[in-house]
């Protein structure tokens, strides 16, 4: 495909993003437009469902899953241990210590991915550092983790052992009732991030 098409393809979309971003009248943005492109361009901000499925299923202390979809989307079903923060809502002062904080990872997700980025975009204007993206959302998640397909037999080992990985997901997760033992194979495709702490500031000594 010719590059052209292929830098289309992703910058029309985010420009439809920043575009659809609420506009911030309380807090001062602390990334330019041009930094935000910059790290939107390397989509670091993307985790793969393999490794929130992983996660999941270890109870990792580090994770947080935040639904940004509406309260009746959020109610009608949520992945496991997820809390709801409407997109709308983002910006209200009693989300500010859960969205800026240096002990969890947090991961917004949307049936796709366009809100769960408006979501992410927002946070890192704000020079928030641990919010990440569900690659693909929950209809990719359906897909991939809760209704795995099996790879053709020409497929290669990586890719049976992916699969092996996601049925066993699915399995503990509730998708698939076949019972399976769990793979070992270990997760490469996309490492767990690591979550950046922000120095504390020293209180000034002396008296008043």
């Amino acid at each position: 495909m010719n590059p052209r098409i292929i830098l289309a393809i992703f910058i029309i979309p985010l420009g439809l993003i920043i575009a659809a971003v609420p506009q911030n009248k309380t807090k001062p943005y602390k990334l330019t437009a041009e930094q935000l492109l910059s790290e939107a361009n390397t989509r670091s901000q993307y985790i793969s469902p393999e490794t929130v499925a992983d996660m999941i299923v270890k109870n990792d202390p580090t994770l947080l899953l935040i639904d940004v979809r509406s309260q009746d989307e959020y109610e009608k079903f949520s992945l496991q241990g997820a809390m709801n923060i409407p997109i709308t809502d983002l910006l209200a002062e009693q989300y500010v210590e859960i969205l800026d904080q240096d002990t969890k990872m947090n991961v917004f997700y949307s049936n796709g991915t366009i809100t769960a980025n408006e979501a992410w975009m927002i946070t890192r204007q704000l020079g928030y550092k641990n919010n990440y993206v569900l690659e693909g959302g929950l209809n990719y998640w359906f897909e991939v983790i809760l209704n795995p397909t099996e790879p053709a037999s020409t497929s290669s080992d990586e890719e049976f052992a992916k699969y092996d990985f996601r049925k066993a997901a699915s399995s503990a997760l509730g998708g698939s009732t076949t019972t399976i033992q769990p793979a070992n194979t270990p997760l490469t495709n996309s490492p767990k991030p690591v979550i950046k702490t922000t120095p504390k500031k020293k209180k000034p000594a002396g008296g008043c």
